[in-house]
């Protein structure tokens, strides 16, 4: 403690020794502050202890000269001189604290905490000289004795969530995360420092041990004050941002009940599960919508978003049941006779034809749906274009490239530079790459590569990096043409053809570039198919040859995924959802792995 309290005042004089050079004309001041910096401190000494006699020079010489007296061990005249200027100058409270220091310095230990005790007594009682005290205490690594004051100071001033701040980051310095993770909480609850307070909590919240501790904590908050919203709301805002939207909206739905909110704060959590595809969890979240609240002017929005989530669900659950799809349909159908075609319901004609083109091959009856959508929403002309996209998506099912492109440029003029113009974009430019014109599918990329919506703007980097990484070296370009074939196939739910291809693709070019991309695709084809087993062959055959390559954490996560899922391997799971933490720390599937982890491990999760 003696070795570092000394050095601490070696590196704040050093410091501060330009400065004071400047500000000092006297000739033996700058003398007496070389001696110092050079370690001749016996020299130094003799010039400064004049110096240090008079006031006008202790701004100057207060600390240098402290500093070479402790270097010299003369700890009586060091404590001669602190005393002085305490007794001269009883508000600057550095003094104080130095002295104490002094002591601490010589092994005083009872002196010591008796001079800290008065120096902290002292600067409680006005909040600036608590901020300048508890300043004093964090620059000289004394994290403990600022807490103590900010403690004390908070009992005297009679403020128990004053210096929250300041506090929450001592308790981070001294590796305490709960009293940490309090005082950021403390800090949230005061007015306008909500978002603050989240962003915070943000940058701590980034390994298994603190995300555990804080939900932890956040829970018991919950219970032990239920009437108090505040935390309820940061307990919805954490299960957020680790995408536990099941849980966030058991949450949002009593907090809604006993506020009576009106639904608003739920609807946000369904319209965040959707937009994660977090199906069921929306799902669950729009049927308490629609039965709570059918009054609402938002009801007809619930009936359709309950509907879609059903929808994913069933479209995403493998093999796909044609008589669920139809089911689906008729649900549909029964929202418009309820509430019929209103601005609010008109995306359900949209769903409603997706249906019917790609799952239940009736592309007539799909166009002519859209066809109506177009003359219901003629007024809407956002609405009118997404349907020329859908037209557009029917027309390639239809093996007639040319009407696609037509009503995709159309689009693309109608809604230049806007998300939907560059969706219209994207989709001619993957017609290009159906049909084997891979420079004209780039150039268009390109330009997409830089559009402001980053779910396009991902699309078209993917796409780019797979044709730039399987044409530089293939002249002829005969394996990308044969692979952008296949993907027409699958887009065309020409399942069966797809996957003789990829069996015949995969045989052929087993040493080109393509190969991680062909498994990849027959495992995603593979799995449509409910060839679960098959699947994870094919993956692990990535993770065995690719696992450094892009698709690294993207074919860990699936196999991991359809272990859990379809295998009923949980222990094979648990393996590789760890590893997947540990190896992709920054994968964007970090979230939803640590979630599965932790039911697979058994963890309690309310």
């Amino acid at each position: 403690m003696i070795v570092r309290s000394v050095w601490l005042w070696v590196i704040v004089c050093l410091l501060a020794l330009p400065v004071a050079a400047q500000k000092a004309d006297s000739t033996e001041v700058r003398l007496g502050l070389e001696y110092v910096r050079t370690g001749e401190f016996e020299k130094a000494r003799a010039v400064l202890q004049k110096l240090a006699r008079g006031k006008e020079w202790t701004p100057v010489v207060y600390k240098p000269y402290l500093q070479t007296l402790i270097r010299l061990k003369e700890f009586s005249e060091a404590d001669k001189y602190l005393r002085r200027l305490v007794k001269a100058e009883p508000d600057v409270l550095a003094y104080q604290v130095d002295y104490a220091r002094l002591l601490e310095t010589q092994g005083k230990v009872k002196e010591a905490d008796k001079a800290y005790e008065e120096v902290i007594a002292r600067a409680q009682k006005k909040e600036e000289w608590t901020y300048e005290l508890g300043k004093a205490f964090s620059d000289a690594d004394q994290p403990d004795q600022a807490l103590r004051l900010f403690q004390a100071a908070r009992s005297a001033q009679g403020e128990p969530a004053r210096y929250a701040l300041p506090m929450a980051r001592l308790y981070r310095l001294l590796n305490q995360p709960e009293p940490m993770f309090e005082e950021y909480l403390l800090y949230g609850s005061q007015q306008g420092n909500l978002e603050a307070a989240q962003g915070f909590l943000q940058d701590e919240l980034k390994d298994e041990k603190s995300l555990v501790a804080f939900e932890r904590l956040m829970y018991k908050k919950v219970q032990d004050k239920p009437n108090e919203a505040y935390y309820s709301r940061m307990l919805i805002w954490f299960l957020m941002q680790q995408k536990e939207f099941s849980r966030a909206f058991v949450q949002a739905r009593a907090l809604d009940k006993r506020l009576r909110l009106e639904g608003q704060e739920v609807t946000d959590i369904g319209f965040m599960a959707m937009q994660n595809k977090d199906f069921e969890a929306a799902g669950k979240i729009f049927e308490y919508l629609v039965k709570e609240y059918p009054k609402s002017p938002n009801y007809p929005i619930y009936r359709r978003l309950l509907i879609n989530a059903k929808e994913e669900v069933v479209k995403t659950t493998y093999p796909v049941n044609t008589a669920d799809i139809r089911l689906l349909i008729r649900e549909y159908q029964r929202m418009f006779a309820e509430v019929g075609q209103t601005p609010k319901t008109l995306e359900a004609l949209r769903n409603t034809a997706h249906l019917y083109a790609f799952y239940l091959n009736e592309k007539d009856t799909a166009e002519a749906i859209l066809q109506g959508a177009i003359r219901a929403g003629q007024l809407d002309r956002e609405f009118s274009d997404r349907c020329k996209l859908d037209l557009g998506d029917i027309y390639v099912l239809k093996n007639e490239p040319w009407e696609a492109t037509l009503l995709y440029s159309q689009v693309e003029k109608s809604a230049k530079d806007s998300p939907l113009g560059y969706d219209a974009k994207l989709r001619n430019a993957k017609l290009s790459y159906y049909k084997g014109d891979f420079e004209l599918a780039a150039e268009t990329l390109d330009i997409l590569k830089k559009a402001t919506s980053r779910e396009i703007s991902n699309d078209a980097i993917e796409l780019s990096l797979l044709i730039q990484d399987n044409t530089g070296m293939d002249t002829t370009e005969t394996a990308m043409k044969a692979y952008a074939s296949v993907e027409l196939l699958l887009f065309q739910h020409r399942t069966d053809e797809a996957l003789d291809q990829l069996n015949t693709l995969y045989q052929t070019y087993k040493n080109h570039p393509l190969a991680d991309e062909l498994l990849w695709l027959r495992a995603n084809t593979l799995l449509k198919e409910n060839r679960a087993q098959e699947a994870v062959n094919d993956l692990d055959k990535i993770l065995a040859s690719y696992a450094h390559d892009i698709l690294g954490d993207d074919a860990l996560f699936l196999s991991a995924k359809i272990r859990q899922e379809k295998l009923n391997d949980k222990d094979g799971a648990l393996r590789q959802f760890q590893e997947l933490l540990q190896k992709y720390p920054g994968s964007i599937y970090t979230a939803e792995a640590r979630k599965r982890f932790r039911i697979l491990r058994g963890d309690a999760i309310n």
